[in-house]
Parts: structure tokens; C-alpha cells; sequence
């Protein structure tokens, strides 16, 4: 309601009541981004917006982001194609130049609206959960109320609503995987952009955000879900654990690094002293002088064992001595 008024308030005041969807989301980002961390403050006494609310500052973050958003295309492509095999997507198109400038601004709006979501139920709360009952309770337990906040919508079924809960989980084992957003909202945005920009189809029941295209659905409810859009339809529920299995794949490499604990040396020093005997030895060792060394000549003193050689020496040395 405060978000409601604020963005009215701001719109009317610049009279620009098509800015009013995008004001809302972003004053709602603010809201939560400011209000949680002043709750993480005054449990922690830590002043800390970005740990407060999982979205961590490094190096994998606009990658993680692409990869969450290409899964959520590809969902989304994964929904659609049945649809345009069957025949039942009527689209209309329009691209005059107001068409596009609301598209772009729809695209705005989307991409706060996904974070802004985010953050409600995969952030703050959902690591407090998480810190009391545990990843698994905590996951049932946003995902239901996340499912049950999408009966206030028009046209819900209890399949959409059943969609809802398993998308839920979808955005909670994302987080659990990375400890950080961003492959959720990447996801989240990807799919919301797609199917109401791109395909011009109900974004749970919503269709203002089909400004250039606007596509008109028949046939079986399970493949389409009708009024509601592919949030409703039983197809939706096969892709969601698809998914599920696909982002627990994807996600090998980031769950090792930002999940597990370091490594950390345990046991006993592995540099252990001497005894002191041995010490006063050595000592003792290099306190005596050295032993001298002497030097022979190099030729040697030691008689020929050849006779001939002997007789020879014996000549020349007589002869030596007679001159």
C-alpha cells in the first residue's frame, strides 16, 4: 500500500501515469533492500546490505545472472513450442513507436518486479528459515505461502496455484545452490519477459505487459492454462522438474565454491622439536675443531712393481751419483 500511494504520488506529480507500474517496483526494492538490513542490524549489530539481503558482490555474478536467465528462456521456449504446434496461440502484433517505448518500459518493470520478488521470499527471510528450521523446512514453508499469495490473483485454478509452489522450490534450490540471488532473479525475469513481452501471453493472468504482441490462446487448458497463461497449465509442472534438474547440473561448479565450507587443517603440529640430547650433541659437534688435513705430493712414493723400470732407475740414479 505505501509503495501503491508513493508511485501514485510520484506519477501524478511528474503527470506521467505510465511511469506509475515501474515507480512501484522500485520504491518496493528499496523498501525491502533498507528494511532488511536494518533488521539483520539490529539482531547482528553488522551493517551489511548486500549479506543481508544474498546478493553478494563477485566474480561469477553477471555470468551466474545469464545462466539463470537462459534457463529461464528456455523454460519458457520449452512451454511455448507445444503451443505453436497444436495451433492454439493467435498472435497479434503491434509496432508502432508508443509499441516499443512500452515495451521497453514493461522490460524495466519486469526486471524490478523479479527482484523485488526475489528478495520478498529467497532472501532476508528465507536465510533466517534456513538458520531456524533448516533448507528443507524453510523451502516448503516460503513456497507454500509464495503459492498461496497467487490466490489473490484472478482466474487462479489449484493447478496454477500447484505451479506457483513448484516454482517456489525452483527459486529456493537456486539460492541453496549458490547462496546468492542471482540465478533466480535471472530466471525469473527471463521467463516473466518472455512469455508476456515476447509472446504477448497472460503473466499470471496479467496481460498489460503485452504491448507488442498480444496473443490470444486456444485449446486445452493443461497445455496453455488458459486466461491464467502457462503458470496454469499441467505442461508447466514438467518443465518445472526439468528445471529443476537442469539448474542442479548447471550449478556444480558454484555449490562447490560458495556452499561448502573451506577446508580447514585440523590435528597435531606436524614440525615437532628435537630431543634435547640430540641438540646438546650437535652443539657439542660443532664446538670441537675440526681434525687437520694433509696434503700428499702427487707423485707417488710407492716402488714400481715392473723389474725393468726398477733396473732402469737404478742406472740412471748410479750414473747420477758417479758424475
Amino acid at each position: 500500500m505505501l509503495c501503491s500511494r508513493a508511485a501514485q504520488g510520484v506519477s501524478n506529480r511528474l503527470n506521467l501515469a505510465v511511469l506509475y507500474p515501474l515507480l512501484q517496483q522500485a520504491i518496493l526494492v528499496l523498501l525491502l533492500v533498507l528494511g532488511f538490513a536494518a533488521l539483520d542490524w539490529l539482531v547482528s549489530r553488522r551493517l551489511d546490505i548486500r549479506s543481508a539481503n544474498a546478493i553478494p558482490r563477485r566474480a561469477t555474478l553477471r555470468q551466474e545472472w545469464l545462466r539463470g536467465a537462459a534457463l529461464g528462456w528456455g523454460m519458457l521456449i520449452a512451454a511455448a513450442v507445444p503451443m505453436m504446434v497444436m495451433g492454439v496461440l493467435h498472435p497479434k502484433f503491434w509496432l508502432a513507436p508508443r509499441s516499443w517505448g512500452l515495451a521497453l518500459l514493461s522490460l524495466a518493470t519486469l526486471i524490478l518486479m523479479s527482484l523485488a520478488l526475489e528478495l520478498a521470499f529467497r532472501g532476508y527471510l528465507f536465510l533466517r528459515l534456513i538458520a531456524a528450521i533448516g533448507p528443507f523446512a524453510a523451502t516448503v514453508v516460503l513456497s507454500f505461502v509464495y503459492a498461496l499469495l497467487s490466490t489473490f490473483r484472478p482466474n487462479f485454478t489449484s493447478l496454477s496455484v500447484a505451479v506457483t509452489f513448484l516454482m517456489g522450490v525452483l527459486f529456493c534450490t537456486a539460492y541453496l545452490r549458490t547462496h546468492a540471488l542471482w540465478i533466480g532473479w535471472g530466471m525469473h525475469f527471463a521467463w516473466n519477459a518472455a512469455m508476456g513481452i515476447l509472446m504477448g501471453l497472460p503473466v499470471a493472468s496479467d496481460v498489460t505487459y503485452s504491448s507488442l504482441v498480444t496473443t490470444n490462446v486456444s485449446g486445452p487448458w493443461w497445455i496453455s492454462g488458459g486466461v491464467y497463461g502457462p503458470e496454469g497449465a499441467a505442461l508447466t509442472l514438467l518443465i518445472l522438474l526439468a528445471a529443476l534438474a537442469v539448474l542442479y547440473r548447471m550449478t556444480r561448479g558454484y555449490a562447490w565454491e560458495y556452499t561448502h565450507a573451506p577446508i580447514v587443517a585440523m590435528g597435531y603440529p606436524m614440525t615437532i622439536a628435537p630431543p634435547a640430547a640430540h641438540t646438546a650433541m650437535e652443539e657439542a659437534a660443532t664446538a670441537q675443531p675440526g681434525p687437520l688435513v694433509q696434503i700428499l705430493s702427487r707423485t707417488s712414493t710407492n716402488p714400481s712393481t715392473m723389474p725393468v723400470v726398477e733396473d732402469h732407475l737404478r742406472a740412471t740414479l748410479g750414473a747420477d751419483k758417479t758424475d
